[in-house]
């Protein structure tokens, strides 16, 4: 494992919290200070002008293949679905379940608007992250990510892997949807990083609440457009424990040879990304291309995982994405991977299966979590793999 560290380990915070929200989601205060670039600990792979060895990535992976008939400028046809609009009328929903079931069937993007999260409370999100990422490398390191774990801070997921490293930081905590452990962000936020990033962690607490708001409205649009009515799969994760990821992707010397994120199926249910500016970033597979998806300000790019997939018997599919990064300009954004409770059996209702068979066998969302976390890079064939690591037994259950 890489061992990054401090090239100024005695300096003091570059950027300190310095105040909360006065009302989050309406008036948004400055959650850090001004960052002092000169006295900030860079991570060392972010100083070189050529990416070390470990970031390059093979060139079917970074460059679309010969025979593809699409480029990378070509955007991607993604339909917008309008949340609020389903969720006022029937006529509403009709549209949005047609759009959706339409995108989900072919390459499981869509945009939403209408989705209710206060611009000013994405605002801070986005600023939030933006604020943390510069911070000295030590104090990010105080909430570094423990091998299996899927919270806490990772610089190019170098806890994990070895090769084919994604130039990116992330930081990720859970948020249990429970009523019981509501304030499970802010204290990870304390509880971790200490008291003075209690501002942080309640912009984030109220954050992922509307991002489970939206995430339970979005998945009573699936249920309608696949048969199965709103309520079931609202309530199959209504009592679950999600994760919010921030990432950031650094300027690099050489965009060409790496990526921000490598090509991946989310193993989550769904994910609703919210993207800072107008820096492209998020590419998806399509017909042997990788077609860009650009939101407008304020849309949330959401797109099926492995999960969802199982759920649905694979008739909504979780396609391959991934993210590239720029010479001179930085990126971030906000995901948020919406998740069953652990012990939930992820099982497709008798409705998406008749009468095609059963394609993948029951699991619960810690068994397949355990496996991408500690035996399984995500690709395009986790499941696939992750039915086979099940075993024989297992993969009975659908014969």
């Amino acid at each position: 494992m890489v061992d990054y560290q401090l090239s100024n380990s005695g300096e003091p915070n570059a950027t300190t919290p310095i105040a909360a929200m006065d009302q989050v989601g309406r008036n948004p205060l400055l959650l850090f200070g001004p960052a002092d670039d000169s006295k900030n600990a860079i991570i060392p792979w972010r100083q070189s002008k050529q990416i070390p060895d470990s970031f390059v990535w093979p060139h079917a992976d970074t460059h679309p293949p010969s025979s593809s008939t699409t480029t990378t400028t070509e955007l991607l046809d993604v339909p917008v679905v309008d949340l609020a609009a389903a969720l006022r009328d029937a006529a509403g929903m009709r549209d949005a379940a047609a759009q959706a079931a339409a995108a989900c069937a072919s390459h499981g993007f869509f945009l939403v608007t209408g989705h209710g999260v206060d611009p000013a409370l994405a605002r801070a999100a986005l600023d939030g992250a933006a604020g943390f990422f510069r911070l000295p490398l030590a104090t990010k390191q105080r909430a570094r990510r423990v091998t299996g774990s899927v919270a806490g801070y990772a610089a190019a997921h170098a806890d994990r892997f070895a090769a084919n490293l994604p130039w990116k930081e992330t930081l990720s905590f859970r948020h249990h949807h429970d009523d019981d452990d509501r304030d499970a962000v802010l204290d990870y936020f304390t509880s971790t990083l200490g008291d003075d990033f209690k501002p942080l962690g309640e912009v984030y607490q109220e954050y992922c609440g509307a991002m489970e708001a939206a995430s339970l409205a979005i998945m009573e649009v699936l249920g309608v457009s696949l048969g199965v009515g709103r309520g079931h799969y609202r309530d199959f994760f209504a009592d679950g424990s999600s994760v919010m990821r921030c990432n950031y992707y650094p300027p690099c010397p050489e965009p060409d040879r790496t990526l921000g994120t490598g090509p991946h199926c989310d193993p989550s249910a769904l994910t609703l990304l919210m993207q800072d500016g107008g820096v492209d970033g998020l590419q998806v597979l399509v017909d042997g291309g990788w077609r860009p998806v650009r939101p407008k300000p304020d849309e949330l790019v959401v797109n099926i995982g492995d999960t969802f997939m199982a759920l649905s018997n694979g008739r909504y599919k979780s396609c391959l994405h991934r993210a590239v990064v720029h010479r001179e300009r930085e990126r971030r954004s906000l995901a948020y991977f919406l998740c069953p409770r652990k012990d939930r059996v992820v099982r497709p209702p008798p409705s998406t299966t008749a009468p095609a068979p059963r394609l993948y066998p029951d699991f619960t969302w810690a068994d397949l979590s355990r496996f991408t976390q500690r035996h399984y890079r995500a690709d395009a064939r986790t499941l696939d793999a992750f039915a086979r690591w099940l075993g024989p037994a297992k993969a009975q259950e659908i014969v």
